[in-house]
């Protein structure tokens, strides 16, 4: 197994293992309060991210054994197999950790031909290449990596400020790419665009059609975030920093990422 499926591999596992935490969670809160609203919308939440995950380890592939697995996690079956009724939501998480077990289980054990096999059938983790500047597309593709894994062990404010510091880097790129004179013409500031703030370079991205609206959904506390004296120092954000902040910030980098290649 080359260094780069070894890497590969490894960003599944860790993926799969925070989910796998989360799940485990989820089942001892709900064992105390089935009926907690706020605990039933994480619950749907973690089905959605083992979804995606699923789907990315199948291939997208709705006859994978994966993908067979995570739907069934969802039905009741008679004695015959015949599928009754919608499972509990504590016996669907149950089921998805199995799954989820099988699935960290094959790729901890699999041996180097069936690594380059197994990995062929799963997209690569997501890459940058609409991104202009080659250098930063390696730097940007281990960034999400980071704050992807910061979601999952619930370091909130690492995860927002990672999602933010790619959001800008990204935009800047398709910022500079068209061109300060174009720019300029479409109601930017007459000055380098590395002295713009995190805002103006959102606005002037959006006024030049390089990204729609998805950015007003940014929280406050994402749209200050290199104003913060703890980021400029390269430490974490404090408490006010929340899983909602997180969650949406990672959420309007998708939506931007799809406005700056929309043939993903």
């Amino acid at each position: 197994m080359d260094e780069s499926q070894r890497s590969q591999v490894d960003t599944y596992l860790t993926h799969l293992n925070g989910l796998m935490r989360r799940g485990r969670e989820l089942e001892e809160a709900l064992a105390s309060d089935p009926s907690d609203a706020a605990l039933l919308t994480a619950a749907r939440r973690w089905h959605e991210d083992c979804g995606v995950t699923i789907n990315q380890l199948s291939g997208g592939s709705k006859t994978h054994w994966l993908a067979r697995s995570f739907s069934d996690a969802f039905l009741m079956r008679s004695a015959n197999g015949q599928a009754l009724e919608g499972a509990t939501h504590s016996e669907i998480i149950q089921r998805l950790l199995s799954v989820l077990k099988q699935a960290v289980s094959t790729l901890s054990q699999m041996e180097e031909g069936a690594a380059s096999s197994a990995l062929s059938a799963a997209p690569a983790p997501r890459r940058f290449e609409f991104v202009h500047n080659p250098e930063l597309r390696p730097v940007v593709e281990r960034a999400f990596t980071d704050s992807r894994r910061a979601l999952e062990q619930a370091d909130y404010s690492l995860a927002m400020l990672t999602s933010c510091g790619i959001l800008e880097a990204i935009v800047t790129d398709a910022l500079e790419h068209k061109g300060l004179t174009a720019l300029i013409e479409s109601g930017a500031p007459a000055e380098k665009i590395s002295n713009w703030s995190f805002e103006t370079r959102l606005t002037v991205a959006e006024q030049a059609g390089l990204i729609r609206g998805g950015c007003a959904r940014l929280p406050a506390v994402a749209r200050t975030y290199r104003e913060h004296p703890e980021s400029a120092a390269g430490r974490e954000m404090d408490a006010r920093v929340t899983e909602s902040d997180a969650r949406k910030a990672g959420q309007v980098l998708h939506v931007v990422m799809r406005d700056l290649d929309p043939g993903r």
